[in-house]
């Protein structure tokens, strides 16, 4: 089993001088991926707004300052880019990492970001089915010619291909959804499949009943369950802890796993005998130092 730390998403403005030291940390004490939120803008929920720094950009920054760890979006949100593009900026940052992406892939969900910057809010999984085969598309055969009802593309070719492509492959691909459409479209096609710890209630009992829904939508998409990975995030929770002050209002109506490293290695020990191959930890706090303190469960969890 992976596992990964997510950074800083609105918790507070963490300066770049402190994102590149946890990526620095994260990869020091031997965690396996590195994620950041897309998104844009928070208001309207009682809370002051508050945005996090562009999700593609931080990427591109967090690969140049690593040599190991996978990174990738958590998810990326295909209505902020044209489809075309978004698989540009994916080959590109594939190229900068060294073949590490992997690519998290949404249908968005925050109404509020939509209208303040100006996309459409409106048929967002039928935008993301044409976003989604364009960007497949293109990654895996390195061009496309497309007619949708939302996009159009003329004869479009992706130059220079990411170094994965000389394999025949692009970066992998993983969903982040458990929407029954988002499901049918997405599962024949990606290696992988992400949950919110807010899904299943941040526990094992929780998340053992969506991943046999996930299991009877592989089987109706014609996959094999075993033959896409089970990635969750997972919210732990440090001394100290003020409860992370994360995007949506429901993320803080879970109870977190604690830090302590027996307690942690065993929960993620759970998690990994339900089925769960790649896990990302969202800290509360997340620190540099709270990352590093990672380092004694990571032990444990490997012996």
């Amino acid at each position: 089993m992976k596992v990964g730390v997510q950074l800083p998403e609105v918790e507070y403005v963490a300066r770049w001088p402190e994102l590149r030291e946890m990526a620095r940390t994260a990869e020091e004490v031997g965690l396996d991926s590195i994620w950041v939120g897309d998104h844009l803008l928070y208001r309207g929920d009682g809370r002051p707004p508050r945005g996090p720094w562009e999700a593609w950009t931080t990427l591109a920054a967090v690969a140049a300052v690593t040599e190991r760890v996978q990174i990738g979006p958590l998810v990326a949100s295909t209505s902020f880019h044209n489809p075309a593009m978004l698989a540009k900026q994916a080959a590109t940052l594939d190229e900068v990492s060294g073949g590490r992406l992997i690519l998290g892939l949404g249908a968005g969900w925050n109404e509020a970001e939509y209208l303040a910057y100006g996309f459409p809010f409106d048929h967002r999984v039928s935008r993301f089915e044409e976003a989604f085969t364009i960007i497949r598309t293109l990654l895996a055969d390195g061009r496309c010619d497309f007619h949708g009802t939302y996009y159009e593309l003329q004869d479009c070719e992706l130059l220079p291909l990411g170094p994965r492509h000389e394999h025949g492959e692009g970066p992998p691909l993983m969903v982040g959804s458990m929407g029954e459409r988002m499901l049918s479209i997405t599962l024949p096609w990606v290696q992988a499949w992400n949950a919110w710890f807010t899904w299943f209630g941040n526990s094992v009992e929780g998340y053992r009943a969506l991943r046999d829904t996930i299991d009877a939508a592989c089987s109706a998409a014609g996959r094999e369950p075993g033959a896409v990975e089970r990635t969750i995030a997972l919210l732990v929770a440090f001394p100290g802890a003020g409860g992370r002050s994360l995007g949506s209002v429901k993320d803080a109506r879970v109870t977190p796993i604690p830090s302590d490293p027996a307690t942690l290695a065993a929960a993620l020990r759970a998690f990994e005998a339900e089925g769960a191959g790649h896990i990302q930890l969202v800290l509360d706090p997340i620190t540099a130092e709270s990352i590093a303190a990672l380092a004694p469960a990571l032990e444990q969890l490997r012996r």
